[in-house]
């Protein structure tokens, strides 16, 4: 598998309601030092974002992804960008954003570092 392919999987991984709502996958796929800029402008720690995930519907709304692009800086990093869909399921509306996320290479797997969001308009 090569390195988009895999990195859009994870990515995936982290739009999936169960794997949100799972504190030992949030500690796989995160980076101890992790960070984010939420679409909202707030900005949230890795401990913030598995407490904020535990309390989200977990059938209210579907997210997905496309058009991601892979930038690979360096051999152990990779900056991933794509554009995110959230279908709110009671009123059938979709927010869109654009995402960037920095994934980083240690001890033998892919852990995002950095997210950020910014909705589209």
């Amino acid at each position: 598998m090569d390195l988009a392919t895999h990195l859009r999987h994870l990515e995936e991984r982290l739009l999936d309601p169960a794997v949100r709502k799972d504190p030992a996958q949030l500690e796989a796929l995160l980076t101890e030092d992790f960070r984010e800029f939420g679409s909202s402008g707030r900005s949230y720690t890795k401990a913030e974002i598995a407490t904020l995930l535990q309390s989200e519907p977990i059938d209210a709304f579907t997210l997905s992804l496309s058009d991601l692009a892979l930038q690979q800086l360096a051999p152990e990093i990779a900056l991933v960008t794509y554009i995110s869909a959230r279908r709110d399921h009671a009123t059938d509306q979709t927010t869109r954003a654009l995402r960037s996320s920095l994934w980083i290479h240690r001890d033998g797997r892919w852990q995002m570092h950095f997210h950020q969001g910014t909705r589209i308009p």
